[in-house]
């Protein structure tokens, strides 16, 4: 009865080990878009950042408010006028949203706004 009761309980524990394991697999990675801008006009951009923060929301983004912020150069090139952070649950979240609709809608807000000197989106290791 006692092997059979350890048995028991060794299967278990293995199963939920293996079960963790499995779902860390299936995990994604969270990833960051990073915008470097130059403004253009700031009443446009009055209007069109609610407009971008609440899109991004929508397709589960988190900006991280970071576009009036200071910008401080510490090595390399000439930092931008400014810089957006987003926070996405994956990389793949990210890409998808720079090419939907509702980004596109954004465009001519967008180009009167700001100048994008750069878009990309960083992955964040496992």
């Amino acid at each position: 009865m006692k092997t059979y009761t350890m048995t028991l309980l060794a299967g278990i524990a293995i199963g939920a080990i293996a079960l963790q394991g499995l779902h860390a697999q299936g995990a994604k990675t969270k990833a960051y878009s990073i915008s470097e801008a130059e403004i253009l006009d700031a009443s446009f951009q009055a209007t069109y950042l609610p407009a971008a923060r609440k899109a991004i929301e929508a397709a589960h983004g988190r900006a991280l408010r970071t576009a009036a912020g200071r910008v401080v150069q510490i090595e390399g090139g000439q930092p931008p006028k400014s810089a957006a952070i987003v926070e996405w649950d994956s990389l793949d979240d990210a890409v998808a949203f720079y090419k939907s609709k509702a980004w596109t809608d954004l465009a001519p807000q967008r180009e009167k706004a700001v100048k994008v000197v750069r878009r990309y989106v960083v992955e964040v290791e496992k």
